[in-house]
């Protein structure tokens, strides 16, 4: 591996091949370099990484993949296109060497339980994901039912003059109200409902809904 020192690395090629092809493992890259699926994979990378690729140079490798006399090295592909992502060295501790984005591509060519591998543990990541932004969720809903009694009463008790009826009591409410909501979650309770519309949240079962009730007793008394 060819290590920066952060998120792109490289590593061989030629010594993921040699678990397919221990004695040529550079004809495995070659093989594989061959596929239209490949050109294009390849491409894509390029152009989203290498503000330097020369994408009519990559067209013309991906018109001629797939026929049979068509063949591409490594080397003959970075030189063409100007390539960043496959690095090929000689000598020793040489090889094929690629973005770890590209040696991925290639391991999950050579191994389909690599590749399933590498499905399996991204939905496992997406998941642990979603648990903490739930999770998240969660925690500031429990802070503002706690917390809202508390701000409530310092509102009914410090700001509300005692000559304003019950209506004019729960505007008074509703503001302080949406004061926490863009505190705790960054936007008022309309605003959430009207990107949120068909979600359980501040519209139902969440904080909105928990202040209205406590409003509506706040305003009785």
């Amino acid at each position: 591996m060819l290590s920066q020192g952060n998120d792109d690395d490289y590593i061989s090629l030629t010594d993921i091949a040699r678990y397919k092809n221990p004695f040529e493992p550079k004809d495995v890259v070659a093989n594989w370099m061959r596929l239209r699926n490949t050109i294009e994979y390849l491409g894509i990378w390029e152009q989203l990484h290498n503000p330097n690729f020369k994408g009519v140079d990559f067209e013309a490798f991906l018109n001629e993949a797939g026929a049979n006399s068509f063949t591409l090295s490594p080397q003959r592909w970075a030189e063409t296109t100007n390539a960043i992502g496959i690095i090929s060295r000689s000598g020793r501790g040489g090889g094929t060497y690629a973005h770890k984005d590209i040696a991925f591509k290639f391991a999950s060519w050579i191994s389909a339980e690599f590749e399933l591998f590498v499905i399996k543990d991204y939905q496992r990541l997406k998941a642990d994901e979603n648990s903490r932004i739930s999770l998240d969720w969660n925690v500031k809903r429990i802070l503002a039912k706690v917390n809202y009694k508390i701000h409530t009463d310092a509102v009914r008790d410090n700001l509300i003059p005692p000559e304003l009826t019950a209506r004019q009591k729960s505007f008074v409410y509703a503001d302080e109200a949406d004061m926490l909501n863009v505190a705790l979650f960054g936007q008022t309770a309309a605003e959430w409902r009207k990107v949120n519309p068909d979600k359980d949240g501040m519209s139902g079962s969440g904080s909105h809904s928990i202040i209205a009730l406590i409003l509506r007793s706040c305003s009785l008394q």
